[in-house]
């Protein structure tokens, strides 16, 4: 089969073409005959280092995946060879979907929505499985909420943004203007434009914040929010700041996101109610899968970059 591969660290001109082995699906596995698989910036991090979690190249990237059952292993009773499903490879060690076929324990998939696209379907896994995780496992957001997303425009707060909603709260967004029409879209209730406005000025009393970016977001985020609130990072989080936090009676949480048969089926079923969907910044073919990541690394793209796999 082909994929995509790289032998050394690099920029995006080191992801090549290879012909690599067809994998078969173990007990409990399913092969997936990948028609679309999402593009993140843990990508395009780990292609940059040549290191995904301790892996050395050769190795080929991507964690979301949607497409077709091919074959099932032993023990497999959810789907059949012809269904369509969708979801996430074990981050962050099982990457492999920038490829024809993959496989993966049957239950790190859902069956994909009828009336959603593989591309759509393929932009929605990890991102949205950090902001469930983030938001409802975490952090607890119910109705009444009053939650603050960092980068709302970004591949994880767009989603983020929709997931709060879905479940009542009162969104805060920070973003640039330019994106402000999109976020209201989405469901946005407020908006602060970074370029113009310092949020920790202007934000206050949220149950929640999501913090995406790093530097002293987290630091400054601990005081638009009430005490007995929480903040949880997707990029680790600093003993300084859970020291701050404690001080403050906030609850500091970092997390990496997971497979998760029940959190996916939840999104699947906000997609089939009009109520989840993914912005697609662009779509590129696998075989210019270097072009996605040179537009990815731009850090002006909106929503998601997805991969198209052609039979």
């Amino acid at each position: 089969m082909r994929a995509i591969s790289q032998d050394t660290a690099g920029g995006p001109e080191v992801l090549k073409m290879v012909e690599v082995d067809k994998p078969a699906p173990g007990p409990t596995e399913v092969l997936v005959r990948v028609k679309a698989a999402g593009v993140n910036p843990t990508d395009w991090k780990s292609r940059a280092s040549g290191n995904v979690w301790g892996t050395p190249p050769p190795f080929v990237l991507g964690f979301d995946v949607s497409g077709v059952v091919e074959a099932v292993g032993f023990g497999v009773a959810l789907y059949k060879p012809g269904d369509e499903v969708f979801g996430m490879l074990r981050y962050p060690v099982a990457h492999g979907a920038y490829a024809e076929y993959v496989t993966a324990p049957s239950r790190h998939f859902v069956r994909k929505p009828a009336g959603i696209d593989h591309t759509q379907a393929a932009a929605i896994p990890l991102a949205a499985l950090t902001a469930w995780q983030a938001l409802v496992d975490v952090a607890g957001v119910t109705a009444g909420r009053r939650v603050l997303v960092h980068a709302a425009a970004g591949g994880v707060g767009h989603l983020a943004v929709q997931i709060a909603k879905a479940r009542g709260a009162y969104v805060i967004g920070t973003a640039s203007a330019g994106k402000h029409d999109l976020l209201r879209g989405l469901g946005a209730d407020e908006l602060v434009d970074y370029h113009e406005q310092d949020f920790a000025e202007v934000v206050r009393d949220v149950d929640v914040v999501l913090e995406a970016i790093g530097g002293d977001y987290a630091m400054r985020s601990l005081q638009t929010l009430r005490e007995g609130g929480t903040i949880v990072s997707l990029l680790g989080m600093s003993e300084e700041v859970a020291a701050r936090a404690a001080e403050l009676g906030i609850r500091a949480e970092a997390i990496l996101v997971e497979p998760d048969h029940a959190a996916m089926r939840a999104l699947a079923a906000l997609m089939e109610a009009g109520k989840l969907h993914a912005e697609i910044a662009a779509t590129v073919p696998l075989a210019e899968t270097a072009k996605a990541h040179e537009l990815g690394e731009t850090n002006r793209t909106t929503g998601k970059i997805v991969l198209t796999v052609p039979d």
